[in-house]
């Protein structure tokens, strides 16, 4: 017994088991930088009369990068996901890629609502957890057309 403790690969493997605990999954991971950037735009909404034009800019750009990365990965990793889950992807980016622009052009607190709501939802979305192998669905899913997410990933796809 004494000599698993003093065995590094045995202390490794217990770090690793207490990460992975503490670790939130892909899913959860989106979700929570979803509502992260929901909840600063959502501030930036309510008090618009107090933000600077560079405030608007760096929070614009803290959701333009989250979704850049979930548009990359749609459109590199075509494996990973169903097609109309990847094309329902690249067109949602795009939405947002053009109101960002549209905010920039010609800054209104109203125009913020959208995003925010779409952050919401989608983390809402992620934060739901697909149903477990065996158990019962109101109707399977034709062949080919898996919901994403069935081990646990979300817009972007796990680590092996």
């Amino acid at each position: 017994m004494s000599q698993d403790r003093n065995n590094p690969y045995t202390k490794a493997a217990g770090v690793y088991d207490k990460q992975k605990k503490e670790t939130p999954d892909q899913r959860e991971l989106e979700a929570n930088l979803l509502l992260k950037s929901a909840a600063e735009m959502q501030k930036l909404h309510d008090r618009w009369s107090e933000a600077t034009p560079e405030d608007v800019d760096n929070i614009l750009t803290y959701n333009r990068k989250l979704w850049t990365v979930f548009f990359d990965t749609a459109l590199e990793n075509p494996d990973d996901r169903p097609l109309a889950l990847r094309n329902n992807i690249v067109s949602l980016c795009n939405f947002i890629f053009k109101r960002t622009i549209q905010i920039l052009a010609a800054p209104e607190p109203e125009k913020l609502l959208v995003l925010i709501d779409i952050n919401r939802e989608i983390a809402a979305g992620l934060n739901t957890r697909p149903q477990a192998a065996g158990a019962s669905a109101p109707s399977a899913p034709e062949s080919g057309n898996e919901p994403s997410g069935e081990k646990g990933g979300g817009f972007m796809p796990t680590s092996a």
